[in-house]
């Protein structure tokens, strides 16, 4: 079955580029909403993707040039929530989050760097950077719990929930995003699109 290559994640065409720019300027917005609320931690998180996000646009010198509008979409879920204080996401969605940031930093090492993965390899690497983040992301807490007054679960128990919930969030994400490179590998075999894949160059 066709598969397509980490590279053919950022792509040249109008439709995407034009929702993804849309997701970026929604997620910069929620950014300064949290920054004049006092949350920094959702800022900090709204800077880090919306960076991610503009990295290939720079990068390639072409505005056309960006991620999947899905990917930023399941990136910025927890964002959205917290700045529209809906409540839906739990630490499911949340960790979902976490992986398809992961997936993006793994493209952009791939299409920027000399690194060298597989989609295979990439996908193994979102689900194991989702689990190691929940890990992380309970020591920052726990760190800053006393100086920005974040909650921090006292219960051993709840943490270890979180840990299943990042693994079983990674699991997912790994699951979706093969699915997604198997369509995006058998839509560029069966048909041109306006979405040009983007691969690095080579001095001729």
């Amino acid at each position: 079955m066709s598969q397509a290559s980490l590279e053919d994640l950022i792509a040249d065409g109008r439709t995407n580029a034009a929702i993804a720019w849309g997701l970026v300027s929604a997620i910069a917005a929620v950014g300064v909403g949290a920054l004049v609320t006092g949350s920094i931690l959702w800022t900090t998180f709204a800077v880090a993707l919306v960076v991610l996000a503009l990295f290939p646009p720079l990068a390639l010198q072409s505005p056309q040039v960006m991620l999947p509008w899905e990917v930023l979409l399941l990136a910025a879920l927890p964002i959205f929530d917290a700045g529209l204080g809906v409540g839906m996401t739990g630490y499911v969605t949340s960790y979902l989050s976490v992986a398809a940031i992961a997936l993006v930093l793994a493209v952009e090492l791939q299409t920027f760097t000399a690194v060298q993965m597989t989609s295979g390899f990439a996908i193994i690497f979102v689900v194991i950077t989702t689990m190691a983040a929940a890990a992380l992301w309970a020591l920052f807490r726990w760190s800053v719990a006393g100086i920005l007054g974040v909650p921090f679960p006292a219960d051993h128990d709840a943490i270890m929930w979180e840990f299943v919930y990042s693994a079983v969030g990674g699991l997912v994400a790994g699951v979706v995003f093969e699915l997604y490179f198997r369509r995006l590998g058998r839509s560029e075999h069966c048909s041109p699109t306006d979405d040009t894949p983007i691969a690095r160059g080579e001095d001729a």
